[in-house]
């Protein structure tokens, strides 16, 4: 039975998910039923202060959270005393550094989009010792035959990576270095937010995320010593690791007028996986928003990293440690937004007509690149196969056409490389209403597709956490009875009926790398 908690005299009836994503702060009011009550959102206003730099203002980012929230329960016609818990989803990887004592930062945000540790990453891709330790790994997985002594990510250095930009800020900015004695605080957003919060009476963070920083060990379940080591990064910096869904303490009153209890934090694709109720290994969940993530429950299975995939921790509730295996891809909703800002279309509603209004792209294929790649930080954005007679329907055709040719590519390494039989896929996010890209998707993977009703999961998936942690639902069973799915998305197409468009696509990605 889930109990009802009272905070003066209003009965708690609802709980809040608030998604912090990459491009907008979102606050979902959700009552018993998983429906929405109210909501608000604001633009995340990104800074760019020098080419390869992404920042966010940590100000400005604390007062849109405090005003999406604020507004949300306006617009439900809510009190705060009748708010049962607050669940917080955030973008991963990007991340603060401030001052133990005194609480104020020593810089801005540093986005998970920013490129500043580039010279960094290719000095260390290149050393000898990076070699050594390759060798060791390989031999220890030789003799061993255990997946946990295949050579771990954070041995192949990224731009993308929380530790290669934390190291660059220590050797960097002057008021880091110094107070790096037991005076530095580090945290991605849901650490900051949780500070302000309650005032600085609270410094953590949950598995999630701190998983998602590649300084986080998923094995062992600690920050990464031999990475710090390497990385010149202080082990005083990181702060303790609590459960996904946890008590983590109640909101100053003197922000929302009422303490709300904050009872999960969550980073933004496991939020979804949860949102999503893929609790089962081989569930599925493919969000496509600003960028394009598959994400794998693996159980209590933890999978090493294998040609692009890479081992996350799902949540921690308790003693139950669910593990991922993620995919990402980059330049999903930012390159249909692109297409938008040069006025290829109007509103991203009209994108699956144009597509579909036309046989194929004439040849033309677009390639993303506007964010760094994984595989290839050289990799170009290009269009490729320009005719006279090709329009602008051509144009986004080929966009969102490069994004089911991903979708495929990914699919066919987690198919060959993921030991678990794949079940339920379910999507999510921005670009998931987009019915020629569900469907196309659903053709070259041969597979149904659900698209849930609410297509904000991060938000959804950090309400149930909190949800669960607060009594307001009972367990994870429940929380299947109030998904709600919109359409699915079943094959219609042969596969073999795009391979000549997709061996075209390939042929256009092989040009554009290394430029």
């Amino acid at each position: 039975m889930s109990r009802d908690y009272s905070f003066g005299a209003a009965p708690a009836r609802y709980v809040l998910g608030v998604d912090v994503g990459s491009t907008v702060v979102k606050c979902h009011v959700y009552d018993r039923a998983a429906a929405v009550r109210g909501s608000s959102y604001r633009k995340v206003e990104s800074l760019y202060p020098c080419p390869g730099r992404v920042e966010l203002d940590p100000e400005v980012l604390w007062s849109q959270f405090v005003g999406v929230i604020k507004e949300a329960v306006q617009d439900a016609g809510a009190h705060m005393r009748q708010i049962a818990g607050l669940g917080i989803s955030t973008q991963r990887a990007t991340f603060i550094t401030w001052h133990k004592r005194t609480g104020k930062p020593f810089h801005n945000f540093i986005s998970w989009q920013d490129l500043r540790s580039a010279e960094l990453v290719n000095s260390w891709n290149k050393s000898l010792l990076l070699k050594v330790i390759h060798v060791i790994f390989t031999v220890l997985h030789f003799l061993t035959g255990n997946d946990r002594y295949l050579a771990p990510s954070f041995l192949t250095f990224s731009t993308q990576q929380t530790s290669m930009k934390l190291s660059w800020v220590f050797k960097n900015i002057l008021e880091v270095k110094a107070a790096k004695k037991n005076n530095c605080c580090f945290g991605t957003v849901d650490t900051w937010l949780l500070y302000r919060l309650t005032k600085g009476s609270v410094y953590a963070t949950d598995y999630s995320n701190a998983s998602a920083t590649g300084i986080f060990e998923p094995f062992t379940k600690c920050w990464n010593p031999t990475l710090c080591n390497l990385l010149s990064i202080p082990m005083s910096v990181f702060p303790p690791v609590k459960d996904t869904s946890f008590n983590f303490g109640s909101t100053d009153s003197e922000i929302f007028g009422v303490p709300i209890p904050i009872m999960a934090v969550v980073a933004d694709q496991q939020s979804a996986m949860f949102g999503e109720c893929c609790f089962h290994p081989g569930d599925v969940k493919l969000t496509m928003g600003t960028g394009g993530f598959w994400n794998v429950n693996t159980g209590e299975h933890l999978c090493a990293s294998r040609r692009g995939l890479y081992p996350l921790i799902g949540w921690k509730i308790g003693e139950e440690v669910v593990y991922l295996t993620e995919g990402c891809m980059s330049d999903i909703g930012t390159a249909i937004k692109w297409a938008q800002d040069i006025s290829l279309f109007t509103n991203v509603d009209e994108t699956a007509k144009m597509a579909q209004s036309i046989v194929d792209s004439q040849g033309v294929c677009f390639v993303p690149g506007f964010q760094v790649s994984v595989n290839d930080p050289c990799l170009s954005a290009s269009f490729m196969g320009l005719k006279p007679s090709t329009t602008r329907n051509h144009l986004v055709r080929a966009i969102l056409e490069s994004v089911a040719f991903r979708n495929k590519q990914l699919y066919d390494i987690i198919v060959k490389k993921v030991r678990i039989p794949l079940q339920t896929i379910r999507a999510d996010g921005g670009v998931s209403n987009n019915s020629f890209v569900m469907q196309m998707t659903s053709d070259l993977i041969n597979k149904k597709i659900e698209k849930p009703a609410n297509a904000d999961m991060s938000s959804l998936g950090a309400a149930f956490l909190a949800g669960l942690a607060s009594g307001f639902w009972t367990d994870k069973e429940q929380l299947k009875k109030l998904r709600q799915i919109e359409a699915v998305f079943e094959p219609q197409k042969d596969t073999e009926e795009y391979r000549p468009a997709m061996d075209t696509w390939l042929q256009a990605m092989k040009r554009s790398l290394h430029w």
